[in-house]
């Protein structure tokens, strides 16, 4: 195997996390799954979304993002952080979500807005993760990034995404919270703040601040871990209040099944015949 060959199979090895991500997520609502058409085709489509969201991010950062400096300046980072990565990003994936199943009657329950959030979310990783793995040029570099994507990046968007079907879905159903926006401004918050962390290494560095430098990745780590937990709290509500849902449901199907038998005539006695 020539060094070549093993560069893209390790990049293309790059789609297993969110692969498995995905799983976890089904997992999630086991009780009453979503088609699987309609969940392969969410994640496809969040995975087209990243044609999109580099256009725009492309433009952002040539006519914004240049009066502003680049990524190893303060203001640079936070700008490609913040809005071309987080707000154009998490825009194009739930646009997606929005697009492909926020009317359809399959999207029943607070707990789709969740899986399909998250499974759009997973599908732009897949994309993401593949072309940074071709980016490197050892394979160090590729495994360390693999690494480090499979339990920070990956996860990340899978949990950025899922806030707003979270929200989004709670408000749908429930008349509650902050809704799509205000799950969107959550999500671009985490995503930006993740993405900052990340950036901030740079010109930390360059004015000679390497412990700083190097303690940014603990942004990160933090970020993923308290993302999930709060995902983690509002897919907990989510199907409390499902399967409240689901059993009034069945409790008023028993009742009208029971009713419409006891409106039924008598059945009649056997004819005598002597």
């Amino acid at each position: 195997m020539n060094s070549l060959s093993t560069h893209t199979y390790v990049a293309l090895s790059g789609v297993i996390p969110a692969l498995v991500a995905m799983w976890l997520v089904d997992r999630l609502d086991a009780k009453r799954p979503e088609p699987l058409s309609l969940r392969v085709r969410v994640s496809i489509f969040g995975a087209l979304s990243v044609i999109p969201a580099i256009i725009l991010e492309l433009v952002l950062s040539s006519t914004v993002g240049a009066h502003l400096g680049p990524e190893f300046t303060y203001q640079g980072a936070s700008f490609h952080a913040f809005v071309v990565a987080g707000a154009v990003e998490e825009a194009c994936k739930i646009l997606m979500v929005y697009w492909m199943v926020w009317r359809r009657p399959e999207f029943d329950e607070r707990m789709d807005g969740i899986v399909y959030a998250a499974r759009a979310g997973l599908g732009f990783a897949l994309v993401e993760n593949v072309m940074y793995l071709f980016s490197q040029d050892t394979l160090n570099g590729q495994l360390q990034l693999w690494i480090m994507r499979a339990v920070l990046a990956v996860p990340g968007h899978a949990i950025w995404t899922g806030m707003i079907g979270a929200l989004a879905a709670r408000k749908r159903f429930d008349g509650r919270g902050l809704g799509l926006i205000g799950g969107y401004l959550l999500a671009v918050a985490f995503h930006g703040a993740y993405d900052c962390s990340v950036f901030l290494a740079s010109p930390l560095k360059f004015e000679g601040h390497f412990t700083a430098s190097k303690l940014t990745i603990l942004g990160p780590v933090v970020l993923t871990v308290l993302g999930f937990f709060i995902l983690r709290g509002l897919a907990r509500r989510a199907l409390e209040l499902d399967d409240a849902d689901a059993a009034r449901a069945a409790a008023a199907y028993a009742h009208a099944q029971a009713q419409l038998i006891a409106q039924m005539p008598p059945i009649p006695g056997p004819i005598p015949l002597g």
